[in-house]
């Protein structure tokens, strides 16, 4: 049995006449993969947030039924990371930008046909500016739009998922599963903005009260979290986690879509039964 993967959903891998005879187009969700370039400490390359992105694609597409259909649309690679500025190798865009990007893929795509839009996003400060935009977009287009997610969350210490946020063991260790020769390991570090044992209220992340912060002002190294702690064997165990999770995801979006063309035919169909 043919198990599909990236390369078979991949929209720019396939010709137009492939794609003009896709059937029932308004019934199949289009995957919209959204990342960033950035700094992730000295230890890791600058892509993680891509990189990652298509790297859990790439594990839970095979692990989807034959006959599900899905395709992934072009990665948006760089986001919004304008908190990343003062370290080399920061790629960001504006808040503007990432949203009319977002805005003429899915007008294009629905222009080809689909009717159903997911986003998988890799870096925590693109997600505001994606979900006004699908908000906006799918009063303007008439479509469905989703957020995917990863379905695990890795069993960490409680110091490292309170303030381990940015190039730490979960990342560290992905992309050590996930690419070979990219990382070194000898420059990680462990930095973290604050303690477990005297949180306080006020918290860059998930807080009764947070800061507008840019990443120089919680961490010298580039690093919020736990980088030593992380393996590949970690990286390739919850790899196999995230993508488990992010199959199922998409099974319940095909079927969401599902239903809901054909409540939208029910409700439209002047000749029902």
């Amino acid at each position: 049995m043919m198990l599909p993967t990236y390369r078979s959903r991949y929209l720019p891998a396939m010709r137009i006449e492939e794609i003009e005879a896709i059937p029932c187009k308004e019934e199949i969700p289009v995957i919209i993969p959204v990342g960033a370039v950035e700094q992730h400490g000295p230890h890791l390359p600058v892509g993680v947030d891509a990189i990652l992105g298509q790297h859990w694609l790439n594990l839970a597409l095979p692990k989807l039924p034959e006959e599900v259909s899905v395709f992934i649309a072009p990665p948006i690679t760089i986001g919004k990371s304008d908190e990343h500025q003062g370290f080399p190798g920061t790629l960001f865009i504006s808040a503007q930008t990432l949203g009319r990007l977002l805005t003429a893929i899915a007008r294009q795509l629905h222009a080809w046909g689909f009717r159903t839009f997911a986003v998988l996003n890799t870096h925590g400060g693109n997600i505001s500016v994606l979900r006004y935009t699908m908000r906006e977009l799918q009063v303007e287009l008439c479509v469905r739009f989703h957020v995917l997610s990863l379905g695990y969350e890795p069993p960490l210490p409680a110091q490292e998922a309170a303030y381990g946020f940015h190039a730490n063991t979960m990342e560290t260790a992905c992309m050590l599963a996930a690419t070979e020769g990219l990382i070194d390991m000898s420059k990680a570090r462990c930095e973290y903005p604050a303690s477990i044992e005297d949180p306080g209220e006020l918290k860059p992340e998930e807080a009764p009260a947070t800061f507008a912060w840019i990443t120089c002002d919680v961490s010298e190294s580039g690093i919020v979290g736990d980088a030593p702690a992380a393996t590949q064997a970690l990286g390739q165990e919850w790899s196999e986690c995230f993508a488990s999770g992010l199959a199922g995801e998409i099974l319940r979006l095909v079927e969401a879509t599902r239903q809901a063309v054909e409540r939208h035919r029910a409700q439209t169909d002047p000749h029902p039964g």
